[in-house]
Parts: structure tokens; sequence; C-alpha cells
């Protein structure tokens, strides 16, 4: 059993606004963030669960993802999830249910959101589902899967949004 999962709302709130910026910055790349100027790298954007599913694999084989945290050696499926509301994890299965594109609308199919998925999957058994560790491991793998500007902009929106860091 997991422990109380008291900043899961804080959590989503910073996400949700990286987000936002994130998709601005397709057309103004550079942001002042804590007093930095950054240039922010594009988000991988997904065009079918096939490439969600090799997304997944190729950043679990990565050797200092293996090397950190052992969850990294269980395989991750990917599968198709009903409903537009959140992409999440079944742990037991260790499954990532991401919602589809519906018209124009495909906001869980981005790196982002998956690599979300991935550090609950590299979760500690007894570890609060959004707490300070797992905020932590999100940030490390947004810093070495899509740059460290995206990072430090993640760090600083948890920061702000009273979210503690591990």
């Amino acid at each position: 059993m997991s422990a109380p999962d008291r900043q899961r709302s804080k959590v989503y709130e910073a996400e949700a606004l990286v987000r936002r910026i994130l998709d601005r910055s397709v057309d103004h790349p550079i942001v002042d963030v804590a007093g930095s100027r950054l240039t922010l790298p594009p988000e991988r954007k997904f065009a079918s669960l096939e490439s969600v599913q090799h997304y997944v694999d190729r950043v679990l084989a990565l050797n200092w993802v293996a090397g950190r945290w052992p969850r990294a050696a269980l395989p991750i499926t990917v599968r198709a999830r009903a409903g537009q509301e959140r992409a999440h994890y079944e742990r037991a299965s260790c499954v990532i249910a991401v919602p589809l594109h519906r018209g124009a609308t495909a906001w869980a199919m981005r790196e982002m959101v998956v690599l979300h998925e991935i550090a609950h999957h590299l979760a500690a058994d007894d570890e609060s589902d959004h707490g300070p560790a797992f905020t932590g491991r999100m940030i490390d793998l947004v810093d070495g899967v899509v740059g460290p500007e995206v990072a430090l902009l993640l760090r600083v929106t948890l920061l702000d949004v009273g979210a503690r860091i591990g």
C-alpha cells in the first residue's frame, strides 16, 4: 500500500502550466524562468500507441535510468484508455494507459505526460504517488531525456505551487 498522496493537485497544476508553456514554445522558444533566459527544446508528440511504446522502451533502456532505478528492468505495456480525463499507470500490471486522439485533441500523447507515467513505474512500492521522491524523479527524467531547460522550468513551477521535491 502506498503512502497518502498529499500533493497530487499541486503536481498536476504545475505540470499543466509547464505543458501550456511548452505548447507556446513552438512559436516562442525563449522564456525567462527564475532569472534565467532559457531556449526550450521541442516536446515530442506521439501519433500512435506504437510510437509511445517505442519511446517508453527506449527511456527504460537508457543506461543511467536502468542503473538508477531497479524497476526499469520491468517492461511497461502501453494501451489506449477510454475517455480524455487523464493518463494513468497500473502498477500491478506495469501498464500505462493513455487517452488517444479524439478529434483535434491529443493532450496525453506527449512526452511530459509519458515521462510522468514512467516516473510512477520507477517508484518504490511504499512511496506516495506524487510525493517528494516522485517529483525529484520526474525532474531527473525530464533533465536527462528532454533537457535541463525543461527540468529547470518544471522544478521552479513545482516549487511555485508549493510542491515538495525530493
